[in-house]
């Protein structure tokens, strides 16, 4: 095999390390909803990336104070990525982690990891890139200092 990635598609994803809770440091428990689900009967995989955007936003509202609806800096999605390792069900409560990866100047790297109802396994990694721009004209500018500050208590 060639290009890029091939050296996982000899590995089953459910194969390949899987991280530990522990590994997060911020938890979100989400209920499946009946609609997430697809005609398979097991969450669709573009809820997992709603997943993913729900355990970050919640984050950065109730844990570190940053309004995302008024905030005059605010952060958008330039890559996210998903690594499925198993499925997720209706009705079932995931454990959605967080821990912020990177750090830079004006752009975060939040990574997420989904865990099954009752000490499940992971079923599912990921992360988000985040650039932080002036909400007005959308250029990009430095993680407001109060955020970096919450950001490194979450960095793993």
């Amino acid at each position: 095999m060639s290009g890029v990635g091939a050296e996982n598609e000899r590995v089953p994803s459910a194969e390949r390390s899987a991280p530990a809770r522990e590994d997060y440091a911020y938890a979100l428990p989400i209920p499946t909803r009946w609609i997430d689900t697809d005609a398979h009967g097991h969450v669709n995989n573009a809820q997992y990336y709603s997943f993913f955007d729900t355990v970050v936003t919640t984050w950065l509202i109730a844990e570190a104070g940053h309004d995302v609806r008024a905030a005059p800096v605010i952060g958008v999605c330039i890559e996210s990525q998903c690594t499925f390792r198993a499925a997720l069900t209706f009705p079932e409560t995931i454990d959605a982690w967080m821990r912020v990866g990177r750090i830079g100047r004006t752009s975060v790297r939040y990574e997420v990891a989904l865990f099954g109802e009752g000490g499940g396994a992971c079923a599912a990694t990921g992360h988000f890139v985040h650039v932080y721009v002036d909400r007005e004209g959308r250029r990009p500018t430095p993680v407001p200092e109060a955020l970096r500050a919450e950001l490194e208590l979450c960095r793993r």
